[in-house]
């Protein structure tokens, strides 16, 4: 009898909170995968059709090589993960660390590539695409959550006008989502 005791107070004597899960871009590999198929695609058409005209020589399968890994670097997707109070994107260049319970501002740049910009209390920078955020709804609520601790807090001062549109973009892409598996589109 006294080892169950003896187990149920160590069962008893773990963390009461299990801690919380970090939550990442499901779709980076997939993303990883275009990229290399599209500069693939590229280096091969451009050899073939090179060796075709007869003019393929090292010179110039070295400058279609280049200019394939050119490609690649340009598609090549940022890695997204989050846990409780950060954000962290990496990328070719190096990684990029923002405390989202500790935002000051989120801003929304338009453009060809859409961008949303999160700055932090230290001056940290973090830029990702929407989509990213649209297409993983973990990563979603884990941004939500913070943000509206940072703007319970009052840090976060500007940016809530830029995460209602992400929030209304993510309600609205989920409920085509709801209908499209259920018939009703």
């Amino acid at each position: 009898m006294g080892r169950r005791n003896d187990t149920q107070s160590a069962a008893g004597a773990r963390a009461p909170h299990p801690a919380r899960e970090v939550a990442h871009d499901c779709h980076w590999a997939g993303d990883l995968r275009s990229s290399v198929r599209c500069a693939a695609v590229l280096l091969c058409f451009l050899l073939l059709a090179d060796r075709g005209a007869g003019t393929l020589t090292a010179a110039r399968a070295a400058l279609w090589v280049t200019l394939a890994a050119v490609l690649f670097l340009v598609l090549f997707p940022a890695r997204i993960s989050a846990g409780e109070g950060w954000l962290v994107s990496r990328g070719l260049l190096g990684r990029h660390r923002v405390r989202t319970d500790r935002l000051v501002s989120v801003c929304c740049l338009d453009g060809v590539g859409q961008r949303l910009v999160l700055r932090d209390t230290s001056g940290a920078r973090v830029e990702i695409d929407p989509r990213v955020l649209v297409a993983n709804p973990p990563l979603w609520h884990r941004l939500d959550e913070d943000a509206r601790l940072s703007a319970q807090r009052g840090s976060l001062t500007c940016g809530a006008s830029a995460l209602r549109r992400v929030s209304e973009r993510i309600d609205r892409e989920t409920a085509l989502t709801v209908f499209k598996v259920s018939g009703l589109d």
